[in-house]
């Protein structure tokens, strides 16, 4: 739910914007890249290889959203817009509520907008079995990881509780 929330509300935040096209330095692109290019640094920055990831995302989610306006009305957007903000959230409160049995961090402080496509790369990679360093962050509280299966780890270790 998380992955389809994240894509569906990224791609409801550039499509009205993907109507202006931008001239920068000579080259012509939209606003909504412009728009996206600051947080795409911040990901990057954050880590350089989920921020790489993501940015390869966001080029197929930019590049959809061209499509769709070449190819729908003005209003047509907006509504899609619309829909996919209400399934967006939607997805995202259900998620956390029904499978996590807490509510959304983005209720709290909408700037955690900002880091669900960092925590689903996260995910996806310790998933595929890359970064064990994310995975020891990132897993359920009840989880533990085994002695010894970490460098310099000498306990069981157990990622963030945010209940206690």
């Amino acid at each position: 739910m998380h992955v389809f929330g994240i894509i569906f509300l990224f791609l409801a935040a550039v499509l009205p914007l993907s109507f202006w096209s931008v001239a920068i330095f000579g080259a012509l692109t939209s606003a909504a890249t412009i728009a996206v290019l600051p947080v795409l640094v911040y990901w990057f920055l954050l880590d350089a290889a989920l921020g790489t990831a993501i940015t390869g995302a966001a080029v197929v989610l930019l590049s959809a959203a061209a499509m769709i306006v070449n190819h729908v009305s003005v209003a047509g957007v907006w509504s899609l817009a619309a829909v996919l903000i209400v399934i967006g959230v939607t997805l995202q409160v259900v998620g956390h509520r029904v499978f996590e049995g807490r509510q959304p961090a983005l209720l709290d402080n909408p700037t955690h907008l900002l880091l669900g496509p960092m925590f689903v790369m996260a995910k996806f990679f310790t998933a595929l079995g890359f970064r064990r360093d994310l995975a020891v962050i990132i897993q359920e509280p009840s989880q533990k990881v085994p002695r010894g299966s970490l460098p310099g780890s000498g306990k069981f270790q157990r990622g963030p509780n945010p209940r206690s």
